[in-house]
């Protein structure tokens, strides 16, 4: 039986579904990859095996057992069973960017396109996510400082300071007030 040659279009949305942050870094997983170029995982896996000189450990790196417990109790992904028995590949954003000197199809070109521009994406979300965190704090240590001022006023108000009392009883000539 022929195989089909239908093209799998995943929007840009969909892609970043798929990256995860895994040891600090975006990756996607091999399957995944697979999926959006419309090939086999196998045979993935064999064209980065053949050419694991072009993917140092920042690029790539295999989940461990750990990583992979992980990901399948957040139903990020499904159990290892389903995925051949083998723990996928990690590939970050430089290690995707690879892939397309190794798979050479017309498809997974224009596929990793796709996958660069949602990376960019993130970044620029996580760069504007900054931005607002430190907008957040600069607006929080003014109002603190006005609010505090306020406190103070109304402290004053509510316990004015008393003048100081007079002492009881007989007194001297010699004393002072």
């Amino acid at each position: 039986m022929a195989k089909s040659t239908s093209k799998v279009v995943i929007p840009e949305e969909g892609i970043i579904k798929k990256i995860l942050v895994l040891r600090g870094e975006r990756v996607i997983l091999d399957f995944h990859i697979a999926e959006i170029f419309g090939v086999e995982t196998r045979a993935l896996k064999q064209a980065v095996k053949r050419n694991m000189d072009r993917f140092p450990k920042d690029f790539m790196f295999r989940l461990t057992k750990k990583e992979m417990e992980s990901v399948v109790s957040q139903n990020v992904i499904p159990h290892i069973k389903y995925l051949g028995g083998a723990t996928p590949f990690a590939f970050t954003e430089t290690g995707v960017a690879m892939l397309s000197g190794v798979l050479k199809s017309e498809n997974a070109v224009k596929m990793n396109i796709i996958i660069m521009r949602a990376f960019i994406m993130l970044r620029k979300i996580a760069v504007n996510y900054k931005e607002i965190m430190n907008l957040l704090q600069q607006m929080r240590l003014q109002y603190d400082k006005q609010f505090g001022e306020v406190h103070k006023v109304l402290e004053y108000l509510l316990h004015p300071p008393q003048p100081p009392r007079r002492k009881i009883g007989f007194r001297r000539s010699d004393e002072n007030d």
